[in-house]
Order: C-alpha cells, then structure tokens, then sequence
C-alpha cells in the first residue's frame, strides 16, 4: 500500500543521501495524472542483483514493486514482486548512475514507462492496502491486464510484504515471452551497459559535495511556446526571433507537401515551425558536420534541387565550414548546424531535406558511422525490406556490434553503427560489405549486387557503397518530400516485428508526439565508439 498519506516519501529519503546520488528527491503530490491517465515505469535496475522494479502512479507519488526476474507477457509464469518504499513521480523518467556504496548503487534505465488504469475505476490506493490490484497497461512493451497479489505481508523482523505479479491471458499475452530478450530502454533506447559506459548524470567523488554531481548531457534549450505563437501571428513574411536570432521569413504560406487524406497540405510555416522543435533533437546529429541541403522552394510538386554552396549573403551569425581542400569548381563553403536557429534558416531557405556528412568537418576523412543501406527494388514489398532489416539485426547481435535502425521515410530501412574514430571509408565500406553479402547469401532472391537499377530485376540493393567521402544519407528526424511531410524517423530493434510499422508512417505532425511519448530512439548512435570486428 501507499506508506502514510501524510509523509509517503519519508522511507525513500531516509534511505538516501541526495548530496551522493543523482536520483531525484521529489515531494509527493507534485505531477498529478493530466488527461493521459495515471503513469507507469518498469526500471531495469543493476545493483548488487539485477532486478526490475515497477511503479505506478497513485495519490501523488510511485507505489513500487521490485521484480528480480522481471515483468512478462507470459500469462502461465507467476513473478515474485517485492513492495519496496514510495518514490517521487520525478522517478518516472531517472536513467542514470547510482554510485557505488549509495543505497542501490548500479545503473538504471526506463526499461518501459506508458499510462495505465485500476480496474472498473477502483482507487487504487484501497486496492493496494487490501491486497489485490488489477492494472491495465499501455506501454511499449507491457500491455494488457497484470495482477499484484499480496502473497506475504511484512514479518516480525521488517521483512518487506511479498505480493505475486501476473499477467492475464487477454490478447495481449504472449506465451514464451522472454523479458531479457527486450534489453533497451524505451526511453532512450540504450541498454543497461551503454547507460553505465555514458551516463547522463555522474558522482565525482574527488570534487567536493557542491560541485561533484556532473550532468553529463544538460537539457537543450527548447522553442517556447510564446515562440511559436509569434510564428503562427506572422503574416507571410515577417521577422521571427527564435533561439536569440532574429530571422526573416518568406512565403510563410506557401503549400509544401500535399496532405495525406483528409488533412491538409502542410506550409513552409509547418516546416519552420517543426525545424524549431525538433532542432534540439537533432542538432547532435549534424553539430559539426557540414549540411547537403535537398531544397523544394516551389514545393514537392515541382523538382528539388541539392544545394551544397552557402551564400555569400547569408547572415553572419550562421555557422559554416570552409573546405580547404575543395577544387575551384566545387563547394567550398557549407552550412554547419552548430546551434538550433541555423536549422530553422536552413528550413526557411527551402531545405525540405536534411542530409549531413558521415564524417566531422575536422576529420573528413574518417567516418563517425558505418551505414547500412536497404534500398528497395520495385518489386520489394515492405515486408521483405523487414525480413532484411531482421536478418542484420541478428548478425549484430551475433558479433556484438550496435546499431540503430531508422525508417528512411520513403520505402527501406537505414542502420547507423558508431565507429572508433580513425577507421577510413574504406575499412567502413569493407566492413558492411562482408556483412551484407553473407546475409545476402541467406536469402539470395530477395537482393541483387547489380548496380544499374533496371538490371536488378525489381530486388532490393544492400547499398555498401554509401560508405565513401563525401556521399551522405538522410539525417535521422529530416522531413522527406512526399505527402504528408513523412520522416526519417528512428525505431527500436523490436518495432521491426510490429505489424503496424511503415517506413513513411511518421509525418512532421506526428513525430514529435512520438518523442516526448518514447524519447530519442537514436541516441544510442552517439555512445561510445566501437571497432568493427572481424568478419572472416
């Protein structure tokens, strides 16, 4: 049950020293549920045992549950799930470090988070203190019905109550369903390992108590909406301040991309209003490299045009790379989206499309990623593009190389592997070669090596050779010109088996509701580094 009403936190405080441990102190009451319902979070938690704990939201705090082997979808397994003290509703989103020797010291990441709902409207609270609580789930791994049954209430000696978890067999069960099989956070899609090797927060303990918790990644500054309702005021043209630079907008109006049905067609408005949005997001991906810009100043019914020289007129404030080693016929001065505004230029310059180098400006000839490309043929349906992007899936796993998946936007699947700095296009192209080769061998009617499209006979093309200097592949968040305004949007490994997955199913009005539900899918692209190991 939820401890005392009156001071529901009083047991995890005294558990914790917040000047030692980033977690968050919170204060009950905070946060109430909004219309969304009542919130969850499954947290695959790494201390002296592995264990996951869940915690629902009720009477202004997290009601916890610590489940060593985890939740499941399998209705015939019963879970032991120990009640463990309240935590503050801040907790719904900590991923992060607890130091070693703090209470709970290991790592910890969202394993699942989502809304649920008490059974027949019952208060959860009561349900809690009488022993049994049903709970409907809508998360991205756990749906459903699940049962907390109180098995044992606390001893004599202040053991803590044991209670049972369930899964109800509904449409949502799935028999055999492994809970370490779904190892990534739905957060922010890294595992348990990549959180502890780069995390978001860490405990120096040789700088003195004021100064040595250290917020590795501080939160971007972000649009506000007072912004955003200056933009949508403006007339056609007008100057727009955003991010402190004042720009001048054109053509504000003026129809982009048709809209898919029944909606309508989005504005060069839409497009600056969701470059401002999502410039926090994507800035990672692009800082420091410079930017091909795919430009559509007429709109996507008319030809695009790429656009790789910036002008000379161009304000001054406006990052740029000048490429010294361009020959006198080429470009030599790029866009380098170093901060959020000089995205939004570049969206009111007409770049519908984004597209950034695989390698830094200050390295150009040593690749950040090596990129897997599953272009597909006429004859490619989309389910074959999955069985593709499934096939090299496993074979990452099977050499411990990660990667992250994303959708192109258009038909096919892109996978982007963080590499040790140094590697050459060469090594990198050499590297996917060998891997999609052989699992091109596996299925062998489904790709084709030819490089002239009308000779592949409508199959599909594992496209190694997009790891060369100077080619560049769609940045992850970039619109794409087709209707609707749909984008390459970032997926997790096990949405490659959900059936509603399409690769233009994520539009510029949508995208953004997926990230503040599920978080940056991208982002384990920017952890560590890793060598490509041997193939043969």
């Amino acid at each position: 049950m939820v401890k005392d009403p009156g001071q529901p936190l009083d047991a995890y405080h005294a558990k914790r020293d917040f000047a030692k441990t980033p977690e968050p102190a919170g204060r009950p009451g905070i946060s109430p549920a909004d219309e969304g319902g009542l919130r969850f979070v499954v947290q695959r938690h790494r201390a002296r045992r592995l264990h996951y704990d869940l915690r629902l939201e009720m009477a202004g705090v997290l009601a916890s549950w610590a489940v060593p082997k985890g939740p499941t979808l399998d209705p015939t397994v019963k879970r032991l799930a120990v009640h463990v003290e309240d935590h503050p509703i801040e907790y719904l989103d900590f991923e992060g470090v607890i130091p070693s020797g703090e209470y709970g010291g290991g790592d910890v990441i969202v394993w699942d988070i989502g809304t649920w709902e008490p059974r027949h409207g019952e208060d959860p609270v009561d349900s809690v203190a009488a022993g049994q609580l049903h709970a409907e789930l809508a998360g991205s791994k756990l749906r459903g019905t699940f049962v907390l049954v109180r098995s044992k209430g606390r001893t004599a000696h202040g053991e803590q109550e044991q209670w049972l978890l369930l899964k109800k067999d509904d449409e949502s069960a799935v028999r055999g369903w492994d809970t370490e099989a779904h190892p990534r956070s739905a957060l922010s899609g890294r595992t348990s390992e990549e959180v502890r090797a780069d995390p978001d927060r860490l405990w120096r303990s040789d700088l003195p108590a004021d100064r040595a918790l250290v917020v590795l990644r501080p939160q971007p500054v972000q649009v506000s909406e007072e912004e955003l309702a200056a933009l949508a005021d403006l007339g056609s043209i007008g100057r727009w301040e955003v991010f402190g630079q004042q720009l001048r907008l054109t053509n504000l109006d003026k129809e982009l991309c048709p809209g898919l049905d029944g909606e309508p067609p989005v504005t060069k408005r839409e497009l600056i209003s969701y470059a401002a949005q999502i410039a926090p997001t994507v800035l990672p991906y692009l800082r420091g490299r410079p930017l091909n810009m795919h430009r559509f100043p007429g709109g996507v019914t008319e030809p695009g045009f790429w656009n790789k020289q910036l002008p000379d007129y161009v304000p001054d404030w406006l990052p740029r790379w000048h490429n010294p080693a361009a020959k006198r016929d080429k470009s030599t001065t790029y866009l380098v989206v170093d901060e959020p505004a000089a995205l939004v230029w570049a969206a009111n310059y007409g770049a519908l499309e984004w597209h950034a180098w695989t390698a830094p400006a200050a390295d150009p000839d040593h690749p950040s990623y090596a990129l897997i490309d599953i272009d597909p043929g006429q004859a490619t349906s989309w389910e074959d593009v999955l069985t593709l992007a499934r096939l090299h899936r496993t074979a990452l796993e099977h050499v411990s190389v990660r990667g992250q998946p994303k959708v192109t936007g258009r038909r096919g699947i892109q996978i982007w592997i963080p590499v040790t700095a140094g590697l050459s296009y060469d090594d990198t192209r050499t590297w996917v070669e060998q891997l999609s080769k052989a699992i091109g061998a596996v299925v062998p009617e489904l790709v084709s090596w030819k490089w002239d499209v009308r000779a592949r006979e409508g199959r599909a093309r594992l496209d190694y050779t997009q790891n060369v200097s100077n080619k560049t592949l769609v940045a992850p968040y970039s619109p794409r010109p087709a209707r609707g305004a749909p984008v390459s949007a970032p997926i997790a490994w096990d949405e490659l088996d959900d059936p509603g997955l399409r690769p233009d199913g994520f539009t510029i009005r949508s995208v953004l509701d997926r990230i503040a539900e599920r978080g940056d899918l991208f982002r384990p692209v920017l952890g560590p580094p890793q060598d490509l190991p041997p193939l043969r």
